[in-house]
This record gives C-alpha cells, sequence and structure tokens, in this order.
C-alpha cells in the first residue's frame, strides 16, 4: 500500500439561486454530482451557498422598505440543521461518492430568529460530519448573522487526510487557525462569497486580501488549501431586489501547502480541481509544524473555550431545591 494518500480537490465557483431554497439545494446537488463523476474526493463551496450571501446588507441607498423585505425573505429561507435540504446533500454526497463542505445559511431552530453563517461538512458515507459557525460575522454581517462557538473548531479525520473549514475574514482572526493548525489539518476549505471588482475585468483589492489570507494559512497550517468563492449578479436574483445587488465574482483557486496557487482563477461558473498528495502536505510540514517542533509552548498557549452557548440554562425542581440549600 502507497504511504501517501493522493486525492483530487474541487472549488465549486457558482452563484445559488437567491431566495429559492429548493432550486438552490437541487443546483448544488447537480455540481456535487458532477464533482463526484469528475473523480474529485471532496468539493467545496462558497461562504453561505446555500441560502445565499446576504448581499442586501451593503447597499448604501436602496429603499430601506425593500431591504427589510429582503432580510425576512432571507430569515424565511434560512436552512434547518438537520433538515429537508442537508437531508438531500447527504443523498448526493454519497450517491457520487463524495466529500462536501458547503456554506449554509443556518437557522437557529430554538427562536426561529437568527441565521448563522455555517460551513456543513458532508462524509461521502451520507452523514454529516460536523458544522463551524462563523465566530464573528464582519461589519455589517453582524445586522443579519449570529455569533458562532467553539464547538466547530473541529478537524475532521477523512480516509484522505484530515480535513478543516473557516469562512471568509475568519481566516484574518488568526486564532482559530491556530487551533485546526493544532489539531493538524492537512486539507482546508476557505469559503468566501466572492470578490467585487468595480468593473468586469478590474482587480479587486479584497480579491488580493482574499487570496493573501488563504495563501498565508495554506503556508503556516502546511495544508492544501480549497479558496472557494460564490458569484453574484442581478440577474440571479428577484427583480423585486436587483436594485440591492451588487456583483460577485468568485475568483476561486486551490493552493498548495506551501502556498503557491495550483490553478489559477477562471471566470464564470465551473468547478475547478487540482490534484493533491499527503506526501507534499508532510514535506511541508517537517519544516514547519507550527503547532509542533515549530511551536514555544514554554512561551506561548492558547486556551479554547468548547462550551456550547446557551441564552437559557433550564433547571429541574430537584436542582433548583439543591441550589436553594447551597445558597442557605
Amino acid at each position: 500500500m502507497d504511504k501517501f494518500s493522493t486525492f483530487k480537490l474541487a472549488a465549486v465557483q457558482a452563484a445559488p439561486v437567491f431566495f429559492d431554497q429548493k432550486a438552490s439545494t437541487e443546483k448544488a446537488c447537480r455540481l456535487i454530482a458532477e464533482a463526484g463523476a469528475g473523480g474529485a474526493t471532496l468539493v467545496a463551496f462558497g461562504e453561505t451557498w446555500l441560502g445565499g450571501y446576504p448581499f442586501f446588507i451593503w447597499s448604501e441607498n436602496a429603499d430601506p422598505l425593500v431591504r427589510w423585505k429582503a432580510a425576512a425573505e432571507y430569515l424565511a429561507g434560512a436552512v434547518d440543521i438537520p433538515g429537508p435540504e442537508t437531508d438531500r446533500l447527504c443523498r448526493a454526497a454519497q450517491s457520487a461518492n463524495i466529500d462536501v463542505v458547503i456554506g449554509v445559511a443556518e437557522r437557529n431552530t430554538a427562536t426561529q430568529g437568527t441565521v448563522y453563517c455555517t460551513l456543513l461538512f458532508i462524509g461521502r458515507e451520507g452523514k454529516i460530519l460536523g458544522r463551524h459557525r462563523k465566530l464573528k460575522p464582519t461589519h455589517r454581517e453582524r445586522t443579519v448573522w449570529g455569533e458562532g462557538d467553539a464547538t466547530g473548531l473541529t478537524v475532521y479525520q477523512r480516509p484522505y487526510g484530515r480535513l478543516s473549514g473557516l469562512n471568509c475574514w475568519e481566516h484574518n482572526m488568526v486564532l482559530p487557525g491556530y487551533v485546526l493548525m493544532s489539531q493538524g489539518t492537512q486539507i482546508h476549505v476557505a469559503a468566501w462569497p466572492g470578490t467585487e471588482p468595480k468593473a468586469p475585468d478590474s482587480p479587486d483589492p479584497m480579491w488580493a486580501r482574499q487570496l493573501l489570507l488563504s495563501r498565508a494559512f495554506a503556508s503556516q497550517a502546511a495544508a492544501y488549501v480549497i479558496l472557494s468563492g460564490g458569484m453574484l449578479s442581478a440577474d440571479d436574483v428577484p427583480r423585486k431586489y436587483r436594485e440591492l445587488a451588487s456583483r460577485y465574482r468568485g475568483d476561486s483557486c486551490i493552493i498548495d501547502p506551501r502556498g503557491e496557487v495550483i490553478t489559477e482563477p477562471v471566470k464564470g461558473e465551473c468547478i475547478i480541481t487540482a490534484q493533491g498528495s499527503l506526501e507534499n502536505v508532510l514535506a511541508a510540514k517537517s519544516a514547519s509544524d507550527v503547532a509542533g517542533h515549530y511551536a514555544r509552548p514554554d512561551i506561548f498557549q492558547l486556551r479554547v473555550n468548547r462550551t456550547p452557548r446557551s441564552i437559557v440554562a433550564e433547571e429541574t425542581a430537584a436542582e433548583a431545591e439543591d441550589t436553594k440549600d447551597a445558597e442557605c
């Protein structure tokens, strides 16, 4: 048996069907099937791909009432985990024999009033491996997304390697990435909403930051990074919300464990693929394992609170009585 596993990585660069949960799920399943048919081991989608990125929050001069309508419809179209949409994705992953990491606008099933920017990890067995809710939504994203906790900062052992993922500017926070590096991540999904060029062929400052942060993660973690960016144009959203729409260009790529881009960005909807090898990962880690031989635990330590966040602490009558006795 070859001691170094090989794998094929795939990044989906496509727009969802905004404000149409069912149609978006079906499109995601078609793309999963396409990636699987192409021999991919793992396929990754952009930030909140299912449910859509909340583009309407960035509109400066649009009618506020239209924004409120979009916000209400966005919340109504959020995804439950588990739920019928995730069940459908699990069946698609199993049918295509492929692992899937997809950004999901996840509904808080208790309050029904909050959405999380979530990365959902699905195994080829057709089961949910786990989820990670974005720890700190960026800027105006805080008006539509809640904050996650550290329960999802997890690396998943897969047959071909160790898998992790973060959303967008979580790569700018430094510490979440280090938690994943300390668990030995080898293949990482960097999910982004896409970039927003001012003109079709012009460079975008956000693209430079997006690429820089993703390449830095790859180099620091000595891991492959799938940079998966979403897409959006006015034609992708219902007519009633087109005044709110920006233009997002995917600018997706795949990066090797030394931080080098191995697939250049391409235009339009597509699936970008690249071959990977555990040998390349281990060669890079032999030079720099930032939570192992390239660390200084005698100087630096990172503490992580993995307790799930809870607003209400329920108490039984017996527990309440015990508490009362303890206070006396």
